[in-house]
């Protein structure tokens, strides 16, 4: 089993491996296990409503308001994300919401900010 390199944010050697990323138990920073090459190559596949390529990392905004299932109210056009990561599947961006928490949205209904 191969070492998890040290946090890029505290340098803690404390890091572990949790699915696509590394997380840091002292500063709680966690970041994509994927090669800078992949990155490139993720961000390219991921476009936002306009056809910009998004990246980790990247803040966005909303084009669409959203109905969330169980919550009281819905995400407003204009609601600005924050620090998004990229991932595999139909809703392709992961990302915590101010007043929502964890979401997963589908980069179809995002604009880079």
């Amino acid at each position: 089993m191969e070492t998890p390199p040290p946090c890029p944010e505290c340098s803690s050697e404390l890091t572990y491996e949790d699915e696509s990323q590394f997380v840091c138990p002292e500063c709680a920073h966690s970041w994509a296990i994927t090669s800078d090459e992949n990155d490139s190559d993720a961000a390219s596949a991921v476009l936002d409503a306009n056809g910009n390529p998004l990246a980790h990392g990247d803040t966005v905004i909303l084009v669409k308001s959203l109905k969330v299932r169980g919550a009281q109210s819905d995400l407003k056009v204009g609601t600005k994300v924050k620090n998004v990561r990229l991932v595999s599947g139909d809703h392709n961006l992961d990302c915590k919401i101010d007043g929502f928490g964890a979401m997963k949205l589908k980069s179809a209904f995002v604009k880079k900010a």
